[in-house]
């Protein structure tokens, strides 16, 4: 079991590595024909590894508190009503994709220069958190979106400074549920927005709203190819197939990944479920993979630079059958926790399980003995 408590560490990187750096998440849920839902997303980080980079199990029952509010006073304190488990990446009580023992489940995606929480208020201490708590509350709390909605509207996110940012953590959430309701959550100028009308696609800024418009931009795009014209004497046909996305962006911008994103999961295959839509989605989320050309080359002291690129995981909800597979940027081979065969009612407090592990082998060797 592993603790990072390096905080202070994580807070000298915001001096030297510029924020944009980290902007390149991108989320995509699809739907089994059992009627399963798998949001699913990369986390890409910048260009140096995760110091703490785990799955961490919080059991029932479990005293809960959100960091300081800015003046100091102690912020909302909650107790664990159901079990949940999840990957961390800053520290074991802040998750950055979270399922709880129902079937709710969580995806925290970067929303910088837009995220503006709401203002803080003393008196309102007792029932306000930071934006990295939220996603510990929502899963310990509540079982379906409509629960999320309602608690929501009683609780305040305020700008509490994220040590490992040295800022208020500029996030968006996507939420869904057993029943396969989704709701996009994000605070935009000082208020709260949840957004119904959602389409299985989240990418980073700007705002969600904005992103629904922009692709109508790209109502021209479509899976199958455009048929032969004919110019005065000319008969002019496609050169080679996929003339239909002709104009489909294709760099790394929120705006772009989520136009894309859109596109390939309109066009995914036909799954049945369970695994057979993880491995789809898997392959989906592989195009969204960021290199690290793409990332920058400011690496801070005491931190090893990425390896391989930004993407350092790539994860998937198997809602239905409380299944979360992911695989890391050093091992695609795609591991597995199944949440039902964790003994929640024997765990002693929160534990964690490091994500990267050297006992599993990247390569199976399979060179036939004729």
């Amino acid at each position: 079991m592993t603790r990072f408590n390096s905080s202070l560490l994580l807070l000298s990187f915001i001096l030297l590595v510029p924020l944009p750096s980290v902007q390149a998440c991108t989320y995509v849920r699809l739907v089994g024909a059992d009627g399963s839902s798998h949001p699913s997303r990369t986390m890409e980080w910048g260009v140096f590894e995760f110091n703490h980079l785990a799955f961490t199990a919080t059991p029932r029952g479990v005293e809960m508190k959100s960091m300081p509010m800015p003046d100091g006073k102690a912020g909302a304190s909650w107790t664990t009503k159901y079990a949940l488990g999840g990957i961390t990446i800053i520290r074991d009580s802040a998750y950055a994709d979270v399922m709880n023992e129902r079937g709710l489940a969580i995806n925290l995606l970067y929303l910088p220069d837009f995220a503006k929480y709401q203002t803080y208020d003393p008196d309102q201490a007792n029932i306000s958190m930071s934006p990295t708590d939220l996603m510990a509350y929502l899963a310990s709390q509540f079982a379906t979106v409509a629960e999320v909605k309602t608690g929501l509207k009683k609780i305040r996110v305020v700008p509490v400074v994220e040590p490992a940012l040295g800022i208020p953590a500029p996030v968006h959430y996507a939420i869904t549920d057993a029943s396969g309701a989704e709701i996009v959550v994000e605070y935009l100028d000082g208020k709260l927005n949840i957004y119904e009308t959602t389409i299985g696609v989240m990418t980073n800024s700007p705002g969600y709203d904005w992103h629904l418009t922009n692709l109508r931009n790209y109502v021209n795009l479509r899976q199958t190819d455009v048929p032969p014209i004919k110019v005065n004497d000319l008969k002019l046909t496609q050169i080679g197939v996929g003339s239909g996305l002709i104009g489909l962006p294709g760099d790394y911008t929120p705006p772009s990944r989520f136009v894309r994103a859109a596109a390939w999961r309109e066009m995914a295959r036909k799954t049945q479920g369970g695994f057979d839509t993880t491995r789809e989605v898997f392959r989906i989320l592989d195009n969204f993979n960021l290199p690290i050309e793409g990332a920058g080359d400011h690496v801070p002291k005491g931190f090893e630079p990425v390896k391989y690129g930004s993407t350092q995981y790539t994860m998937s909800f198997d809602i239905k059958n409380l299944m979360i597979y992911y695989h890391t940027d050093d091992n695609r081979t795609v591991r597995s926790i199944d949440m039902k065969k964790v003994n929640w009612d024997d765990l002693k407090g929160v534990q964690s399980m490091p994500l990267r592990t050297k006992d599993i082998p990247p390569v199976r060797e399979v060179t036939p003995k004729f």
